[in-house]
């Protein structure tokens, strides 16, 4: 118990694990979700010796209900989750529902993650608030449950820089660990590559790191080449090869050619081609012909209105700082280069975009790691403004009359530390709050909020709204109907009872008769211009902002 309170990143954990234990029922699946983990179920057939010597095994069957467009995204996440899945389901959970909890819980390992690469340059208050900061996010703890590809991305990236920089450091120090953390970053920065082809990234980050330590603790540049070798060279191409083969073995696609369909994907992926619409500013783009203000716009407005400015301010205070620690610049440099590179090359070669900024979550571990230096300054400065006045070292006694002078200074202190971090927090809270279970819909007061942009910018775009809005049909009739789902009707379906029938409605607008319901979405202001006439019987909405209805034709 002792070492619980010692360490509070646990009780922070353990707070969000409860929470997260009441909730992860409430969040409907998300578009494509169930082909997603479709391919993770899928998964097991390329594992099969049994297949592999059936005289018919395609690897193609590997791949799940959607083996075309999911191939070239790799399972490595699903590959470890879904175990811990089927065990919940084995319990008695449905499969929607356990995806979501496995789900929030890998996250958990992010912030835990943040957290401990936090504390290379912050006390454990400072690592603490960028921890709970980042955790309660709207944006990043509605996209928790609901999204099994750019969290689970974000926790295996950030663990791999955090395990990498530590690894590093054991290979400088000789330490007698260093092959267990040589071999522990290798698998994250392995599972990283293999979800997303940009996961060699973080390995280019330690390698930026491995060079900083070598040119600035290295007393001595004049070794041999051997020498070199031995201490530098050779543990990275054990890093390197180890991470190939974790990659290699979790990522079926690559198994008939790795380098070139590798490449191929690299490719595909860098330009992130799709024919989506996205409403952005009350028009209608299509993602590859965005305004270059998308991406910095979602930054500013859907991340709590201290973010950006605490990241600022963060930046600042870190390298003024560390000004005269060469060392300690550089390594700040790297991890400011993990956020500025990736927001660079989108607003230089700007790739299609959609969906706000869940493909570049990934990104944002910095943003909150520079915020903690904004934090520390602020407990720092509360701390030399309480002791002021404290009459000097003189007469007998003295000691024990400033300590018992002290100590409800060091109290106030704490909890003016206690209530500013709530008090920067609070915005988060508060959003979550006020949208569960559509957290992850978040826009700041600097827009008005979610009400304020709803029909000018995009709310509930994965459609998780479905679920509120089918169940409360189920619950409005027993008789058997027709539901005619205008976009992605499998979600729907995923929670209709069995008088209900559903269809899709493109291509089926015909077939529409009187008595018959339509679920439509808000996305790109679709309810707007489908069977807009007929009367709405259902509506999902938080707020001002309405995210999908229910239309029962006259």
């Amino acid at each position: 118990m002792n070492s619980l309170f010692k360490k509070p990143i646990y009780i922070l954990l353990a707070i969000n694990i409860i929470v997260g234990l009441f909730v992860f029922r409430d969040y409907g699946l998300s578009w494509d979700e169930p082909l997603f983990y479709s391919y993770g179920d899928a998964l097991g057939y390329a594992y099969s010796p049994a297949e592999w010597f059936s005289g018919h095994f395609d690897l193609y069957n590997s791949y799940g209900a959607s083996g075309d467009d999911h191939k070239n995204r790799g399972p490595a996440y699903l590959f470890l989750a879904r175990n811990f899945v089927y065990g919940l389901k084995a319990f008695g959970s449905n499969s929607a529902d356990s995806w979501h909890l496995v789900n929030f819980l890998f996250f958990q390992l992010g912030i835990y993650f943040l957290h401990r690469l936090s504390t290379r340059w912050v006390s454990a208050p400072a690592a603490l608030f960028t921890s709970a900061f980042f955790s309660y996010q709207p944006l990043l703890w509605g996209h928790a449950f609901i999204n099994p590809k750019d969290p689970p991305f974000l926790t295996f990236f950030l663990a791999s820089v955090c395990l990498g920089f530590e690894m590093v450091d054991a290979i400088a120090q000789n330490a007698k660990d260093k092959r267990t953390k040589i071999l522990l970053a290798a698998f994250f920065l392995g599972i990283t590559t293999s979800i997303r082809v940009l996961g060699p990234f973080a390995g280019l980050l330690v390698l930026l790191y491995s060079f900083n330590i070598i040119l600035t603790e290295n007393k001595n540049l004049r070794v041999s080449m051997s020498q070199w070798f031995k201490i530098f060279l050779t543990p990275f191409l054990q890093y390197g090869f180890a991470t190939l083969i974790i990659m290699f073995i979790t990522w079926p696609y690559l198994w008939e050619s790795p380098l070139e369909i590798f490449v191929n994907v690299f490719r595909f992926m860098s330009d992130n081609p799709t024919e989506l619409h996205v409403l952005f500013g009350g028009e209608i783009y299509r993602a590859g012909s965005l305004p270059r203000r998308y991406m910095p716009f979602m930054l500013s407005t859907t991340l709590t209105e201290p973010t950006l400015l605490l990241f600022v301010i963060g930046v600042v205070l870190a390298y003024w700082k560390n000004i005269r620690d060469r060392k300690n610049i550089i390594t700040l440099s790297i991890i400011l280069s993990w956020f500025a590179i990736l927001v660079a090359y989108i607003l230089l070669r700007r790739p299609a975009m959609y969906d706000g900024i869940r493909h570049f979550l990934f990104i944002l571990p910095p943003v909150f790691i520079f915020a903690g230096f904004a934090f520390q300054f602020f407990i720092d400065t509360i701390n030399k403004i309480l002791p002021r006045g404290i009459a000097p070292n003189t007469g007998k006694g003295t000691l024990q009359n400033r300590q018992r002078f002290l100590a409800p200074l060091r109290m106030t202190s704490n909890w003016l530390h206690a209530g500013l971090g709530i008090l920067l927090i609070f915005p988060g809270l508060n959003g979550m709050f006020q949208l569960h279970p559509y957290e992850y819909t978040y826009y700041n007061s600097f827009v008005g909020g979610t009400s304020g942009v709803f029909r000018n910018y995009e709310t509930d775009y994965w459609l998780t709204c479905y679920k509120e809005a089918v169940e409360g049909l189920n619950n409005s009739t027993s008789e058997p109907i027709n539901l005619f789902v205008k976009r992605e009707a499998y979600i729907a379906a995923g929670y209709t009872n069995n008088s209900t029938n559903v269809q899709d409605l493109r291509g089926a607008a015909n077939e529409v008769t009187s008595g018959d319901y339509v679920l439509v979405n808000t996305r790109t202001n679709e309810d707007r211009s489908t069977f807009k006439e007929a009367p709405i019987v259902i509506e999902v909405k938080r707020g001002e902002a309405t995210f999908c209805i229910i239309r029962q034709i006259p």
